[in-house]
């Protein structure tokens, strides 16, 4: 494996969806049978309940001296994702320099119980920066797949390059992971992150590939519970392609509304009926419980996403939480978008943002942005454009030029950050964003309305969905029919947008020098072929200290 950083210190259904849900790209998406599938899977000697690792292992949150390792052990054949039972059962951890485990640096063991459903986090420190390192799991005489993590660099090191993956919104029932997998086979990954809707939430059917379920997903029935939320995870940790990818890289993830329900904000969801459905508390709970047993996520603050990681003097991370704190969403024809006491970050957490912004004193400020921050007006789409692009953005279809769910229904406090960007004059902020399932390359303008001639704050990439539904998916047209009739529209309506794409599913490839910070967008030839193949699409980049994006011509 070669080496990632380039430092000169490195040693280194078929349904339609119920009424009361927005049909969007992404929201248009008993615990059952899932005991079947994983004791089929079952290899011979578990039969005898010996323990096995069915979902594979996984690291996170690299740091300069440390990794957060994460599996999940099913003592026996009983003791499935979300059933609450089987033993308590040793699981060691053990760290090497080398894929055959020769020379060991690191060792220890965890009890895995129905408590964490039976999912193990061991966070290791002693490590040597910017170092590539392979681990494994065992338990009960089994071994766990060997995967490879990576740390980060020293905090003052002189790192002189850093790529990511780059992905976002992948509904099981809508296709297969292939992105995941042409990213596990670069090979020269420092670390993937996940901009959110790593699951789904809806019941089978609801949301899938054009209306037709590619794959069933469990449990069947929309997930609501704990249990519910556990079993889902475990579905999804089971496709071969994510775990391929996770035993490659280190990842770094936040989540949107998919891993809780469409739309969340912090009081309830567009998908979420109290009464009948719970109470909401209790379903954020169960959801946010899960996610940090099945994730390797490391919370700076208990319960939430939000949190800072730094590679070096290069770049640093900062990760947001755009669901836990936030208002519900403005209805866009009452006019409350530009309300001051309406919140998309919460205080803390945007004073948290605008100090670390403006106290970093690394070349690059990337952001980890679940929702797209760039303003988005419609412009003068024709009616049969109109209509399918609304159900795509969640919004009246009208053609009210709001997407209430993204920034643009808190303005307030993106005035605000922006505001904060020009005023202190802090350079080379990277916005690193998902949801919309489409491809974006921005300029952050401080004033779209009056932009070019107003400055930029900032730039954006934003990445289309690996199997989520985007526009052309939608309308049920060939891919690039729409994307070649609205991308010209949309970006004469919004000057700021250098490219968009509204019809292909992939991933992205972010590479990091001194002078510059460029994404290459990849698409994959067919979300519903398990053998997807994938091409390079666009590469956009920022040259350092412009705050604007300019399009060049070849990937890195």
């Amino acid at each position: 494996m070669t080496s990632r950083y380039r430092s000169s210190e490195a040693s280194q259904g078929v349904n339609s969806p119920s009424p009361r849900r927005r049909t969007v790209v992404k929201a248009a998406a008993a615990t059952a049978v899932l005991a079947g599938p994983l004791a089929a899977a079952l290899p011979a000697h578990a039969a005898a309940d010996a323990p096995a690792f069915l979902h594979g292992v996984a690291s996170g949150d690299p740091l300069p001296d440390g990794i957060l390792l994460w599996t999940r052990v099913t003592p026996t054949s009983e003791a499935i994702p979300g059933s609450g039972v089987g033993p308590d059962t040793e699981v060691s951890w053990t760290v090497a320099k080398d894929k055959a485990f020769t020379t060991i640096v690191s060792k220890g063991s965890l009890t895995a119980t129905a408590a964490s459903d039976h999912t193990v986090k061991a966070d290791i420190r002693g490590l040597e920066p910017a170092t590539d390192y392979w681990f494994r799991f065992s338990a009960g005489g089994t071994d766990s797949p060997v995967a490879r993590t990576r740390t980060a660099p020293a905090a003052n090191a002189a790192v002189t390059g850093l790529r990511f993956g780059v992905v976002t919104c992948a509904n099981w029932e809508a296709g297969y992971f292939s992105p995941y997998r042409h990213l596990a086979a670069r090979g020269d990954l420092d670390a993937w992150l996940h901009l959110g809707d790593y699951i789904y939430e809806y019941k089978s059917g609801e949301y899938a590939a054009r209306g037709t379920v590619v794959r069933p997903h469990s449990p069947a029935n929309e997930i609501i519970t704990l249990a519910d939320y556990r079993t889902r995870h475990g579905k999804y940790k089971t496709d071969p392609d994510l775990q391929t990818l996770h035993h490659k890289a280190p990842v770094v993830a936040i989540w949107d509304d998919h891993e809780f329900a469409d739309n969340s904000w912090s009081g309830g969801a567009v998908n979420h009926t109290e009464g009948a459905e719970g109470t909401w508390a209790a379903r954020q709970a169960a959801a946010k419980q899960a996610y940090f047993e099945w994730m390797p996520v490391r919370p700076a603050i208990e319960g939430t996403t939000y949190r800072r990681l730094r590679f070096g003097k290069l770049a640093d991370l900062s990760l947001l939480d755009l669901r836990s704190f936030r208002s519900q969403q403005a209805s866009t024809a009452s006019g409350t978008v530009d309300d001051p006491d309406r919140t998309i970050t919460g205080r803390a957490q945007l004073d948290w943002l605008k100090t670390g912004l403006k106290v970093s004193d690394t070349t690059w400020r990337l952001v980890g942005n679940s929702v797209m921050i760039s303003p988005f007006a419609i412009g003068s789409l024709s009616a049969d454009l109109l209509k399918p692009l609304a159900k795509l953005l969640g919004l009246p279809q009208e053609g009210i030029a709001l997407n209430t769910d993204q920034w643009d229904g808190y303005t307030d406090d993106r005035r605000e950050l922006l505001a904060h960007l020009r005023s202190n004059a802090i350079r080379n902020t990277v916005f690193l964003t998902g949801d919309i399932h489409m491809s974006w390359a921005n300029d952050v303008p401080v004033d779209a309305g009056t932009y070019p001639l107003s400055a930029s704050a900032a730039t954006e990439f934003v990445i289309t969905s690996v199997t989520s539904d985007n526009l052309d998916d939608i309308v049920k047209v060939p891919e690039g029919t729409v994307s070649a009739i609205a991308s010209p529209i949309i970006r004469a309506a919004n000057r700021h947008v250098h490219w968009v794409d509204t019809d292909r599913h992939g991933y992205g490839v972010l590479d990091i020098t001194a002078d510059r910070a460029q994404m290459d967008y990849y698409v994959v030839s067919d979300r519903t072929n398990v053998n997807a193949t994938s091409a390079w699409a666009r590469s956009y980049r920022t040259l350092t200290g412009t705050q604007k994006v300019e399009r060049t011509y070849d990937p890195v």
